[in-house]
């Protein structure tokens, strides 16, 4: 048979330092083989001594004399691994699992102590009762003897547990009573514990034997006695009195603490809830100790168990590890005893047992036997592959069945009973008492809770854990009482909300997290249904009497579970663990914060209240504060809220602030109040910008007032501020800034709003009275009061980000927050551009107002300095962050403002003709003083084009604006024609160069409008000039060639436009006027004859002006006829057309009269040449035509009652008679 590799523990580290993994196949009867494997996880053994071999003959009845005696040698620790078959604490399996807390509800199946295991095992051999309590954190099982026998002896004492003891008596024979250990028992016991001492190897135990040893022959061995072990049971929910009188008792342990975040940390604790004893050494345990020698990580086939072991090992020379065994050689060793000691040296990986033999305490021989041996001994006979097929069955039954984790499963056979019964406490319990009766319940929920700090506390943690963290906690949760817990219960809420994290975006990966539904419970009702079914075994319990319908599962016969695979495990570990999908930002808020209201709660709870503290009712509302502008200080009071609330950061920055409340600074308390308000805070804050994305502003200035609200009682309790909660202010300030500017742009649904705004929740409501324990709130009151009016919005809202930007300045958090920094300021400089343009837009509205005459008031000048104000800080944020884009806005805002006060001073006095003042000069040219700025700001096109072409376009439009008035209002009492002439002429060059009429943009029209008006008004100009201008013929020219010039390119741009036919018409006719002019000064006929040809040829060119005219006025007659058809009323408003009819009568009338004159001269001035020259057919052609369109259009205009579409279908006609005689007779007129 081949031998188990290694060497079994000898090695064993100490300190809880592993081993690594040995790994052994042991051969058994039929070819099948079982794998077993061992890893010491932990060994508080001394170095394994060799066994002294006793001599034969040797009397263990006699005690040796270093008998219960500790040993320098052996380490405080002898004493615990000779007495080896001392009875396991009832919560022996917690102790472990504190200490392994990364192996539960992961890697491990079982944890337990190995004598639990072999009980197990042992159950289709042994007629034994069995009674176990069974609990499930995740996917592993934490298996504890139950005895019920010694909890009813507590139970007849303090009257706990009655409702288990009517249970238990009604489940078995009401005459069964607990056997009396007898004092064969105790005989064997003794000799066992004087045969380990007497094998000890050495003279360290050569001390005389005190009298009193005769008394521990027929005694019990330490720790095997009654009272002992009942003194193991805690009380079921209550603190050892002596734990409140010695607070300091907590700092002895060895247990690690968690972060102080998380509230593991609790040494600072108040004594009534000092954890920390439960996990240490000491009288006050309560059994939650890791008090075994050796903890070993057991791999049995493919089931992973936590063993707990007190085995002793004796090793060195021959053999490295051995255990050590004493049978009476008058007994065989039988099946139990086999697997017993099969199972031990399995689990210690022990490769070899030495058995030493005795009759009647004499020792007779010694023998050694192979671990792989031990199944085949004689009277001893056991298939290995049989235990393998029992301890999965086991398992599978358990895993099935136990599936609700924080509740204590029981597991149950009788004495002599073939059936075993599985119970669920924790149901039982509730059903007829207290739960808190049950004495497992804060073992559990304390696991529960370490389990899931640690999944907390880890470092790479993923995701897809969150859901077992969830439901760890909320079963722990499950388990507390407020009011006796309030630690646990408000670390376990804080850790819950911490779950959801805030800043990450809404869509959840559904690969991390399966969609399963939100169960709290980590099972589906489904799949704990499934092992009903017959393949998997009978559970059912419909043949059994009345009072086995509580068990939860029932193996009929413990001869099933020899039988492979009997009991399938078809319940999934953990099988979704899903962690909510929250659909919205708001849902994931609202969870955090039903979380933290727990939380506060229980902090609450358990601080004890001050005398002079209001009592809070949670049922009636805190009215959030409102103001309407009658009550409203305005901006003045808002500076001195913000001085004082600056102060007020300053001081915490000294930490003079205490709560009101009476926590004490330090204590769990304090610590975690800070967190959860602090989580609130920034919950309400992610909230509000969800509301300020969905443009419910009433409902984001709610959220950002309790976030601030939070922030505030954090700053009272809080001793000193960290940087990043400074910054997070930053944030809330930002935030709540930008709500005030969104309500003031939004005042039309101001009653929407307000509603919003006053709406509460009960939750918030509870949340707020629990800060009003720590402050009155109202620090930030000033920023999140709902107002309507809108200065005081606008105010509210620059001052929010002023507040924010002086907290980055005096924390020094600028440099190392240079993104918020940078936000900051760019807010700043856009509300004082908003409020720039308010105080400019009242001001424009009062000038408007006013009356003509009046002069510019005080009221207009002070809103016009609160206006440049606002501008130029607004352009010193942008500057200060080379946002060059913005500043150049701000820039263009400032020359507009220029500009409305320019047409502020454009008054006139008495009678006295209007003209273009010195104070609107200076003021356009600050205008464009701004304008040019801001263009150098952008420095070219490509860094913003639509800014560039809109300072472009205002810039334009200034010098357009001024040159204008200087031409209409021209100020001659203070200069000379020609000086404002030039000026004029200067200013349209100026707006000429600024108007782009080439790029393709939806402003082209209007550029292109823009420059064919100015080259219309310089041509006027110019012709105004050289009619009125007598003398110098060389300037005279000049203005006749410039007139020619602008009039040309003032038709060619008016021809572009499909949309100003009147204008068009109108610069043909004054270039018509200009031509008649110059035929005046004409003296031969063949020059006047060619002017006046020139001149009808312009006429004739005005023929697309009349075409899109009459397109307009017939498009509007039809419309007017279909109103007519489909109503009564008809409507004769000229509106639906953008054509003044009587701009275009007007154009007509003028048109007409100079068509006439001129048909008129050329009729003459043809006719005189004829008589001269004789016939020339050419001439006799136009000649013909001109008299006969002349008159067709003496007619026309003697027929009053012609419409005005009918008058101009003539001149259409007319045109074109002139058009085709043009083309005929070009050459002979030339």
């Amino acid at each position: 048979m081949a031998e188990p590799h290694g060497t079994g523990p000898a090695a064993a580290p100490r300190g809880g330092e592993a081993e690594e993994p040995k790994q052994g196949s042991l051969a058994v009867p039929g070819g099948g083989e079982v794998k077993s494997s061992a890893v010491v996880k932990y060994s508080s053994a001394p170095p394994q001594a060799a066994f002294a071999r006793l001599q034969e003959k040797t009397d263990l009845k006699l005690p040796p004399a270093n008998w219960l005696r500790e040993s320098a040698r052996l380490g405080p620790a002898g004493t615990a691994i000779l007495g080896s078959s001392k009875k396991s604490t009832p919560f022996s399996s917690f102790g472990m699992a504190y200490d392994f807390i990364d192996s539960i509800g992961n890697d491990v199946d079982v944890v337990s102590d190995s004598e639990n295991i072999k009980k197990l095992l042992k159950i289709p051999y042994s007629k034994s009762h069995v009674s176990m309590a069974v609990h499930r954190i995740g996917r592993t099982l934490l298996l504890d003897e139950l005895d019920i026998q010694e909890l009813f002896m507590r139970s007849s004492q303090t009257g706990d547990w009655t409702w288990l003891k009517e249970f238990y008596q009604r489940l078995i024979d009401q005459k069964w009573q607990r056997k009396k250990k007898s004092k064969e028992h105790w005989y064997q016991k003794a000799i066992l514990s004087k045969f380990l001492y007497y094998s000890i190897n050495g003279d360290g135990a050569a001390q005389p034997v005190p009298s009193s040893s005769k008394q521990h022959q027929e005694g019990p061995v330490p720790g095997e006695g009654d009272e002992a072990g009942r003194a193991s049971w805690p009380a079921p929910f209550e603190m050892p009195s002596s734990l409140s009188e010695d607070p300091g008792a907590s700092n002895q342990g060895s247990v690690p603490l968690e972060p102080s975040y998380i509230v593991g940390h609790v040494a600072s604790a108040p004594k009534e809830q000092n954890l920390t004893t439960l996990f240490n050494d000491g009288e006050n345990s309560q059994g939650l100790k890791n008090d075994f020698v050796r903890n070993i990580l057991w791999t049995f086939e493919d089931i992973h168990m936590l063993v707990g072991s007190n085995m002793p090992i004796f090793g060195g020379g021959r053999y490295p590890a051995v255990s050590l065994r004493l049978r009476d050689n008058n007994k065989p060793i039988n099946v139990l005893t086999g697997i017993d000691y099969w199972l031990d040296n399995l689990i210690c990986n022990v490769p070899e047992l030495v058995m030493c033999f005795h009759v009647n305490g004499i020792v007779q021989k010694y023998e050694m036997i192979k671990t792989e041996d031990i199944p085949n001994l004689e009277n001893s006979n056991f298939s290995t592959k049989v235990i393998k097929d029992i301890a999965q069955n086991i398992l599978s039954f358990l895993k099935s069945n136990c599936t609700k984790e924080g509740h204590t499963y029981w597991l149950f056979k009788a004495s002599g009973s073939d059936i075993v019964k599985l119970y669920d406490l924790t149901t039982l319990c509730e059903e007829t008492e207290d739960k808190y009766q049950n004495p497992f319940t804060m073992p559990v929920a304390i696991l529960l809770y370490k389990v899931a700090c640690n999944m907390m506390l880890k470092k790479n943690q993923n995701k897809k854990h969150y859901g077992t963290i969830r439901t760890l906690l909320l079963n722990c949760l499950k388990l507390l009482d407020n009011g006796r817990h309030p630690q646990i219960i408000a670390s376990a809420n804080y850790m819950l909300s911490e779950l959801f994290q805030l800043d990450e975006p809404k869509k959840e990966d559904s690969t991390d997290f399966p969609i399963n539904g939100n169960s709290d419970e980590s099972y589906s009702e489904e799949e704990e249904e499934m092992p009903d079914s017959d393949e998997n075994g009978s559970y059912s319990n419909s043949s059994d009497p009345p009072d086995d319908n509580k068990a939860v599962a029932i193996i009929k016969s413990v001869g099933e579970l020899s039988v492979p695979e009997k009991y399938k495990s078809v319940h999934r570990i953990r099988p979704s663990c899903t962690f909510p999908v929250c659909h919205g930002t708001e849902e994931r808020c609202r969870l955090v914060l039903s979380y933290v209201l727990e939380g506060l709660k229980s902090v609450d709870s358990s601080v004890k209240k001050e005398s002079d503290l209001p009592a809070a009712d949670p049922s009636t509302p805190i009215p959030l504060k409102y103001e309407d502008e009658s009550t409203s200080g305005g901006p003045e009071c808002l500076e001195k809220q913000m001085a004082l609330f600056l102060d007020k950061m300053g001081s915490f920055q000294k930490g003079k602030h205490s709560s009101q409340s009476g926590m004490i600074p330090g204590s769990w308390q304090y610590k975690m109040k800070l967190q959860l308000i602090l989580k609130s805070s920034k919950a309400y804050y992610v909230l509000s910008d969800a509301a300020m994305i969905l443009q419910k502003y009433g409902r984001a200035l709610r959220y950002i007032k309790l976030a601030l609200q939070c922030h505030d009682t954090y700053c009272c309790i809080c001793a000193s501020m960290l940087p990043e909660v400074l910054v997070f202010l930053c944030q809330c300030l930002t935030l709540c800034g930008d709500i005030q500017l969104m309500l003031a742009q939004n005042a039309n649904n101001r009653a929407a709003y307000l509603e919003e705004y006053n709406y509460q929740t009960k939750e918030d409501q509870e949340i707020l009275h629990s800060l009003h324990r720590e402050s009155s709130c109202q620090v930030f009151a000033w920023a999140t009061d709902l107002s309507t009016d809108l200065e005081c919005q606008l105010s509210v809202s620059c001052k929010c980000y002023e507040a924010a930007y002086e907290i980055l300045l005096f924390s020094n958090l600028k440099k190392q927050n240079p993104e918020q920094h940078v936000q900051v300021l760019k807010r700043m400089g856009n509300i004082r551009n908003e409020i720039g343009v308010f105080y400019m837009n009242q001001a424009a509205a009062v000038q408007t107002e006013r009356v003509v005459s009046k002069n510019v008031s005080t009221t207009e000048q002070q809103l016009w300095k609160k206006s440049f104000s606002c501008f130029e800080k607004g352009i010193q944020n942008f500057e200060s962050i080379d946002d060059a884009t913005n500043a150049a806005l701000l820039l263009c805002n400032t020359g507009r403002l220029m500009r409305i006060c320019a047409q502020a001073h454009c008054v006139t006095e008495g009678d006295f003709k209007r003209e273009f003042s010195p104070e609107e000069a200076l003021y356009y040219n600050k205008a464009i003083d701004y304008y040019l700025r801001a263009l150098r700001s952008l420095g070219k096109r490509d860094m913003h084009p639509a800014v560039w072409d809109s300072v472009n376009w205002e810039l334009s439009t200034t010098y357009f604006t001024m040159a204008t008035l200087q031409q209409d209002y021209a100020p001659l009492s203070r200069k000379a024609q020609e000086q404002i002439e030039k000026e004029v002429s200067e200013a349209m060059m100026k707006s000429l160069k600024y108007c782009d009429v080439d790029t393709v943009s939806p402003r082209q029209p209007l550029c292109q409008y823009r420059a064919a008006t100015i080259h219309h008004r310089l041509a006027s100009m110019y012709h105004s000039c050289l009619r009125n201008q007598v003398g110098d013929e060389h300037l005279r020219k000049q203005h006749r060639v410039l007139a020619d010039l602008h009039y040309s390119k003032a038709v060619r741009l008016f021809q572009l436009l499909k949309d100003a036919p009147c204008e068009f018409l109108r610069v043909q006719l004054e270039r018509v006027a200009f031509a008649e002019f110059q035929m005046a000064s004409q003296n031969s006929s063949a020059g006047k004859l060619k002017t006046l040809f020139g001149a009808l040829d312009i006429m004739v060119k005005t023929k697309c002006a009349f075409q899109l005219i009459r397109k307009e006025l017939a498009a509007e007659s039809e419309q007017i006829s279909k109103d007519e058809s489909n109503t009564e009323n008809t409507s004769t408003n000229d509106s639906s057309t953008g054509l003044n009819k009587e701009e275009v009568l007007k154009l007509l009338s003028i048109f007409e009269s100079r068509m006439s004159f001129l048909l008129l001269q050329s009729i003459k001035l043809l006719t005189s040449t004829k008589k001269k020259s004789g016939a020339i057919s050419e001439e006799e052609i136009t000649l013909k035509t001109n008299k006969q369109v002349y008159s067709l259009l003496l007619r026309a205009t003697a027929n009053k009652s012609m419409t005005l579409l009918e008058r101009i279908e003539v001149i259409l006609n007319l045109l074109e008679q002139l058009t085709q005689s043009s083309e005929a007779a070009t050459g002979g007129v030339q």
